[in-house]
């Protein structure tokens, strides 16, 4: 998608040395891409800075960059939530995998 914008880009430059609002679209175009084309962080994604503390990949509690370790946190930190959260309503079967995993 990215080398497709770039190239496009590209030629409406070229484009635009005859009729300057070939320049104007590919500074739009280049705006577009980079506020919705990269799944990247924007202000009025659902997962953006209001989110709140849903920390959802796109933003949020996050920082919108799916390796950072803010993310990988998140990540654990729910991982850990829903194992709490099956040993609570399943007791036995927490109790089976722990004797299997002793032996």
């Amino acid at each position: 998608m990215g080398t497709m914008v770039i190239s496009g880009t590209v030629v409406l430059v070229i484009l635009g040395f005859g009729n300057h609002t070939w320049w104007l679209v590919a500074v739009a175009l280049l705006f577009v891409y980079m506020q919705y084309g990269r799944g990247g962080t924007s202000a009025s994604s659902p997962g953006g800075p209001s989110g709140g503390a849903s920390g959802g990949p796109s933003g949020g509690a996050s920082g919108g960059t799916p390796g950072s370790y803010r993310a990988y946190r998140d990540r654990r930190d729910k991982q850990a939530r829903w194992d709490r959260r099956y040993r609570r309503e399943h007791p036995l079967e927490s109790r089976r995998q722990a004797r299997e995993r002793k032996g």
